[in-house]
């Protein structure tokens, strides 16, 4: 496999997720969880959510970057209501991109087309969170023009 330095990428090609995304998705979801917090899921019940997602755009938006016809990256939109914006925020989850495409703008297309969207229809604002360890994601994050927002996420565990 060439290193990620190496290899040229002549065109991203970013588009809504389909079902038939839905193997490709589940299992970058499985490697986010593990490579940035050493948690195993479930692959069943990962699968399950994510054809949850794309049966019910209610629940979320994935969209997929390829290369060369293949699915190399991923991101899933979430929607909260904000009454203090009186807008939709837009939450960018399951940010994944293969490690031999990583660095060569497939996370900048995504969020340039999510970003071009949600101007479009008026977000006023777009979040996602971080693992605070996990500095590479936090770079590129901030090379597309994002910045730490003040908050910490808190959590309790209930299942």
């Amino acid at each position: 496999m060439m290193q990620s330095s190496q290899k040229k990428v002549t065109k991203i090609r970013v588009r809504n997720a389909q079902l038939k995304d839905a193997p490709v998705i589940a299992r970058f979801n499985m490697a986010i969880a593990q490579e940035t917090e050493q948690l195993r899921l479930n692959p069943d019940q990962v699968h399950a959510g994510v054809v949850a997602v794309l049966s019910d755009p209610t629940k979320g938006q994935y969209f997929v970057a390829e290369v060369d016809g293949r699915v190399v990256g991923q991101t899933l939109i979430t929607r909260e209501w904000s009454d203090w914006r009186n807008g939709w925020i837009w939450w960018l989850q399951s940010v994944y991109v293969e490690p031999a495409f990583r660095r060569l703008g497939v996370f900048r297309a995504l969020y340039e087309h999510i970003r071009t969207l949600a101007v479009r229809e008026r977000v006023p604002l777009l979040r996602l969170y971080v693992m605070g360890h996990n500095r590479r994601a936090r770079s590129a994050y901030e090379a597309v023009g994002m910045r730490p927002s003040g908050y910490d996420v808190w959590e309790e565990t209930l299942s």
